[in-house]
């Protein structure tokens, strides 16, 4: 089945959110997601605490951090603040988890920033680790980086056997790896082309014929933009306002719209259908900040593009 899910924009306080988060919910979204930083750009609610909040205020929404950054909280203590919030949320919880990647942040809070492959390492210990606590009565774990001895989290998770662990992350050598070993699902973090999103598949199936996983057991998710509008002008001027606030090291405004969902309904279904051509099963969609005033671009795209999906 294919499942739509809304990525909350950055700098947005919580009013803002909440009311964003029921409009995707009334409109039949499957879920939406935070991201984890403290201090990256202006206001920067933290994400556990507003989770929290969050899936009180939502029925059916499945909802997680996109994704958790596994050195700035214990595992152990992930595992058991996942397993209480997948209890009060009556199991929605999807647990996105990655090896961070922002050493301002670490450095401004103090915590150690190791080189990649060792927070990756780290990532998969963190994973390993909460897996067992949401699922054995008592556990016990002894790792390079994190160990736990006779540990307990009860209540355990509703979902069963637990909730999905996603990672997410761009790496190919060491974090794709990670992914085939002992994640639910993938996401991809950075925005790609379907060109782009299809080589990273075919590494993660290598990856996973290495570990002997089934690739068709992880969810793979898509991340990126969407610029949708009923005709051709709507389109366009959404893109030309866009282009007046985007700002890039590491890309091209040229290469950004080809690596999002961009046009009328009819174009976003074909763009969508490339992706899954190559393996997405998931689409965290981005809308522009202009999009949460009136919420008719997210009605337009879930009466016209999500309902095409449903069931498939």
């Amino acid at each position: 089945m294919v499942n739509f899910g809304f990525v909350t924009n950055e700098n947005l306080e919580y009013k803002v959110v909440k009311e964003a988060w029921l409009e995707c919910e009334r409109l039949g979204f499957d879920s939406a997601v935070l991201s984890d930083h403290f201090m990256r750009g202006g206001y920067y609610p933290e994400c556990w605490t507003t989770l929290s909040a969050l899936s009180s205020q939502t029925k059916s929404l499945r909802f997680g951090p996109m994704v958790l950054c596994n050195s700035y909280r214990h595992p152990p203590i992930v595992a058991a603040m996942s397993a209480t919030l997948d209890v009060i949320s009556r199991g929605r919880l999807e647990l996105g988890m990655g090896a961070g990647w922002l050493e301002s942040e670490y450095v401004a809070y103090g915590i150690p920033f190791p080189r990649t492959v060792i927070r990756i390492e780290q990532l998969k210990e963190a994973v390993r680790i909460i897996k067992k606590m949401w699922t054995e009565d008592s556990t016990t774990y002894k790792g390079k980086y994190y160990s736990v001895k006779d540990a307990v989290v009860n209540p355990k998770p509703i979902q069963k056997p637990h909730p999905r662990i996603w990672i997410g992350g761009y790496g190919e050598k060491f974090l794709l790896k990670a992914v085939a070993e002992v994640a639910d699902g993938y996401i991809l973090r950075k925005g790609a082309t379907p060109d782009e999103y299809s080589h990273k598949m075919n590494v993660l199936q290598q990856h996973c014929k290495t570990v002997g996983r089934n690739f068709d057991k992880i969810r793979k998710a898509w991340v990126g933009q969407v610029f949708i509008g009923k005709n051709k002008q709507e389109v366009t001027k959404k893109i030309r306002n866009y282009k007046t606030t985007f700002s890039s090291e590491e890309k091209s405004f040229e290469h950004f719209i080809e690596e999002s969902i961009v046009g009328t309904p009819e174009e976003c279904i074909k763009k969508i259908y490339e992706y899954l051509d190559t393996g997405a099963t998931d689409f965290l969609t981005v809308f522009p900040r202009e999009d949460l005033k009136n919420f008719k671009s997210l009605q337009l795209f879930s009466e016209s593009v999500i309902s095409t999906f449903r069931g498939k």
